[in-house]
Parts: C-alpha cells; sequence; structure tokens
C-alpha cells in the first residue's frame, strides 16, 4: 500500500496551508494498492518529535476503504481525539525547531468496534489483530 499527497512528497515540507500558522486544513492524501480484503481504513498523524512526547493531531477510524482523501476533509470516517482533546485534523504548530509529522493508514480487514473519540492509543490496541496492511508518509514543518 502507498500513501503520497500532491501537497508535499515524502520527507519534504508540509505547506503553510496545512498549518496553524496557515488555514489548518487537512492535506489531500491519495492510496494507492489498497488490499482487496480491506473493509476499513485507520488514519493517523502524530509528531513524534514533540516536546512532551509524542502528540497526536489526528485520529479516524472505521474510515471507508478509498484511493483518495481531499484536501480539508472535516469529517473522516469515525473520529478520534486528538492530542488537543478534540475530533478532527490539527495541523502542525511546532514550538520552534523543524519537526517530523507522520501519517499513517492501516487497512484493516473489519471495523473497531470503538466509540467515537477513542484515543489514539485505544485505536492502536484494537487494530493489532486486523492489519492487512500499512502505509507512511512523513512530512516536516518548522517555525
Amino acid at each position: 500500500m502507498q500513501l503520497t499527497s500532491t501537497a508535499f512528497e515524502y520527507e519534504s515540507d508540509i505547506p503553510r496551508a496545512y498549518t496553524c500558522d496557515g488555514a489548518d486544513v487537512s492535506p489531500p492524501l491519495a492510496l494507492s494498492e489498497v488490499p482487496a480484503g480491506a473493509q476499513s481504513l485507520v488514519l493517523i498523524m502524530d509528531d513524534p518529535d514533540a516536546p512532551g512526547g509524542t502528540w497526536d493531531h489526528w485520529v479516524a477510524f472505521n474510515i471507508p476503504v478509498l484511493t483518495e482523501i481531499p484536501e480539508d476533509v472535516g469529517s473522516l470516517g469515525t473520529g478520534g481525539r486528538n492530542s488537543w482533546g478534540r475530533e478532527g485534523y490539527g495541523g502542525p504548530c511546532p514550538p520552534g525547531g523543524v519537526h517530523r509529522y507522520i501519517f499513517t493508514v492501516y487497512a484493516l480487514d473489519r471495523e473497531l468496534d470503538l466509540a467515537p473519540g477513542a484515543a489514539k492509543s485505544e485505536v492502536l490496541a484494537a487494530l493489532t489483530e486486523y492489519v492487512l496492511d500499512r502505509a507512511v508518509l512523513m512530512g516536516r514543518y518548522g517555525r
């Protein structure tokens, strides 16, 4: 499975529009080579370079199998809780320096039995046995 974006390439800079310094909208994403048996997708975006530990920017699960996630998607599957304590996308907003932002999509052979607002840790614990494949896209942003 491959995860790409028309807004930035792997390991390149995420454009300002997708950050707290811009419009803070989610970037367009494209998924290819999704396994035939996939029943749902999970999307997690986090910042492993945050000063207090990994910061979760976007958690969504039970996403219908798709090949494109449009820019500024708004609602996507069932929203999980990010580190701001809300559902939905929160763009890069590092306190200083350049941080890495990791977008990971998991293809699952079923939907997850979780309530809206589940934390990333709950989603990751629930998906373990059901992962068919995963894809990663990493971008950078600094202030």
